[in-house]
């Protein structure tokens, strides 16, 4: 094999980065515990870095990673006797379809991402709209601005995501 034939390698930093939250989302989907869930995906990770640094080549890093943090996920299921311990692995393939986790992993991360770019009062605004399901009066209230001011923030942070949305799609389709 010549230096052109090999792959190069990714850094753990770039693995890191690329994976770390969209596997911290598939976890959570078992595990319904964020801390639970950053345990199991921080083991996977060091644990996958210490196999390739002593030689194991994985061809699909991706799927590799995400196999590694769903059945580190269904192990601590079993150890909480939250499932049956006699269960296999593969009894859960027919329940869960794990393309669909993986994919909806990765999307729900970049909504993230997205979101986390905001400007933070836009950030906050839409937030406390969104997830904590408050109304426009109320977050008004809350933060002591008027309601215009929550419509115009709300406005702002959806036309932001769509925009974001657009340019990604526009980046892997156009």
């Amino acid at each position: 094999m010549s230096i052109t034939d090999k792959k190069p390698i990714i850094s753990a930093e770039d693995i890191f980065r690329r994976y770390y939250r969209p596997l911290c989302l598939y976890a959570l989907r078992y595990l319904r515990s964020p801390e639970n869930s950053e345990d199991v995906v921080q083991d996977c990770l060091t644990d996958f870095l210490e196999r390739r640094d002593d030689g194991h080549d994985v061809a699909d890093v991706k799927s590799y990673l995400f196999m590694m943090v769903r059945n580190r996920s269904l192990d601590m299921l079993r150890r909480a006797s939250l499932i049956d311990s006699s269960a296999t692995d593969e009894e859960f393939d027919d329940i869960i379809d794990e393309d669909d986790r993986e994919e909806a992993a990765f999307i729900e991360a970049r909504l993230w991402t997205a979101i986390d770019s905001l400007p933070e009062k836009c950030r906050e605004v839409l937030l406390m709209s969104k997830r904590d399901g408050l109304k426009y009066e109320e977050i008004a209230e809350e933060m002591g601005i008027s309601v215009n001011t929550v419509k115009n923030q709300i406005s702002k942070a959806l036309k932001a995501l769509k925009e974001g949305c657009h340019r990604v799609y526009m980046f892997f389709f156009g």
